[in-house]
Formats: C-alpha cells, structure tokens, sequence
C-alpha cells in the first residue's frame, strides 16, 4: 500500500510544542527570513491559505487577470470573478505558456497574468521567458509556486523572474503543514494597497512553526519528488511534457477513465488519491490518467514503489 503525504515527525512536534505553549519563539518572523532567501523578494506576508493569497494578489490588479486556458487553478478564475475582475483566458500548449499568444489578446493597461510553477503540474514553465515578455508589456508577472517553491535550479519560485510569487502550505503541497500560505514581492506599492486582505488572511503561531520546519526540507523534498517524476517519464510511453521537469505524470488515452479506476483499485493508498482523472481544468482538457507523485508520502518515491507504478500503468495501456 501506498501512503498519501504528511509532515514530517520534526514538524508535528514543533507545531505541538507551539499549541502547548512549549516554546517562545518568533515563527513568523524565521518564516519570513527563509522565504526571502528562497524567492529574493524583500516583503513577505504570511497568509492563511492559498486561495487568501491569490486573493490579495488579484486585489491590487487594476486592468484584466489573464489566466491560462487549462493547467492553472481554477481558484484563478474563481477569485477574479469574486473581485469583480475581467478575466481573459490565454491559449496555451497543453498548459505551457507561450507569451506570443498574448499578442493575440486584448488586454488593458494594469493587467496581470497568473499562473503556476508547472503547468498541470507536469511541466515547468518558462518563467524567465514569460517574465521578460511581461515585463516588456506592462503586464504583473503571478506565480503560484506551491508546488515550485525550493527549486535548486532557481527557474521557479524566483522573486528575479516573477513579481509576485504566492503559495499554499496545504496538504500536499511542498511545503506540507495542512493550512496556511504566503505572498512575496519586491513592489512596496503592492504591499501597501493590500493591508486590508492581508489582515484579514493571517494565519497562526502554530502553522508558522510548522512551514518554518518544512522550509529546511523543501528544496530536498522537490528534488526527490522531481526525480521519481522524471523516473516514470522515462519509464512510461506517451506522457505530456515528456521533456520537461513536473511533480506528477500525465499520460494521455481515450480509455482514461477506465485505466484511472483501475488503477485506483490496484495501486491502494493509506488515504487520499493519488490517481486523478481528465479532463480537468487544474491539470489538462484531454482525457488522460495523472499519477500525482507529489501526493506521496517521500519514503513511496524509491525505486521498487515507482517502479510498482510504472508496471501497473504500463499493463493497463497495454490491455
């Protein structure tokens, strides 16, 4: 059996400490610390989730909020429209941006795109080059980097690229405390026209004690879960973005429903999926089965668990 992700044992001990009032020390201000030196952006607010944080993000946007047509999260959209925002959706390569596209659109001054560190969560985006065409054309760079957060490469997750970079500590995302989020920048004007969400999103002593933990094992912890991705790529035919980094694998098929529930029925987890099923706007708008290895626990992404995997997928798009 499979065993769905959870902080880890240093984490749940800090943040019991902290409920105990066992210790007196300042987690959101070491937070704030760590995340600065992650992202290089000089103002950081702690929230708490990461829907609060796209909310505060999309508040400050005066023009349209562009959003990717499939890959993104549909909180993008959801959260735009609750602000009263003109949402305008960008074609994509199966979730990848091109900022070409954007020349197509018509878009007012002021405007922002927002998007996530992977596409679907199975394709790293070109963050630079996004980053240089948006920044040419008046447009706020938003990444959601909950899953990109740590990135050794620093291509993701990097305050030098995005304006602002925001992200859930949620289950199971990569730095993994069950609540909780944050939001970076280096626009002072940004965060001064925000105070009012920011004071209604934050978050506790307790959850801040546990993202300060599971921020010294971050970057080790995305490594580990992008290469058991890169494992199955390489293992599994036909899978998107076969040739760019990601956090889970998504394998394409017009049997897909059925080689989803079959697959739930012989790879068993403890508790939560890991086997999702598309169409889906959060991952692609084609039928296909994705295998969320970002979803498992990291003692499952050694080789004899992905290689399970890898078998049990492989006979199924074989039958």
């Amino acid at each position: 059996m499979f065993r769905f992700k959870t902080p880890s044992q240093k984490t749940l001990e800090i943040m019991s400490d902290v409920a105990k009032g066992d210790t007196s020390e300042n987690f959101e201000n070491k937070c704030i610390e760590k995340i600065k030196r992650l992202t290089s952006h000089e103002f950081v607010e702690m929230t708490s989730s990461g829907n609060n944080s796209i909310l505060i993000a999309l508040s400050a946007i005066d023009g349209d909020i562009i959003v990717p047509d499939q890959g993104g999260w549909h909180g993008f959209k959801q959260i735009a429209k609750f602000l009263n925002k003109n949402v305008i959706t960008l074609k994509t390569d199966l979730g990848i941006i091109n900022p070409n596209y954007i020349d197509d659109l018509e878009i007012k001054e002021n405007s922002a795109l927002i998007f996530t560190s992977f596409a679907g969560y199975c394709g790293e985006q070109d963050t630079k080059n996004i980053s240089k065409y948006c920044s040419d054309n008046n447009i706020t760079t938003i990444e959601d980097a909950s899953a990109g957060i740590g990135d050794s490469l620093h291509k993701l997750g990097n305050g030098n690229f995005s304006d602002i970079i925001l992200a859930s500590t949620g289950s199971p995302k990569m730095i993994n405390v069950g609540s909780g989020g944050f939001i970076t920048t280096n626009n002072k004007e940004f965060i001064d026209k925000t105070k009012l969400p920011q004071k209604l999103s934050k978050t506790n002593e307790i959850i801040c004690s546990g993202i300060d933990s599971e921020l010294d094992l971050v970057e080790k912890n995305l490594e580990l879960t992008l290469n058991a991705t890169k494992h199955l790529k390489n293992n599994i035919p036909g899978t998107i973005h076969n040739d760019k980094r990601g956090v889970n694998v998504i394998i394409p098929h017009d049997n897909a429903k059925e080689i989803s529930w079959n697959l739930k029925k012989s790879l068993t987890i403890d508790k939560s999926g890991f086997i999702t099923t598309c169409p889906n706007y959060n991952r692609v708008k084609k039928k296909a089965t994705a295998i969320e290895i970002k979803n498992l626990s990291y003692e499952c992404l050694k080789k004899d668990h992905l290689n399970r995997i890898i078998e049990e997928v492989n006979n199924q798009l074989q039958a």
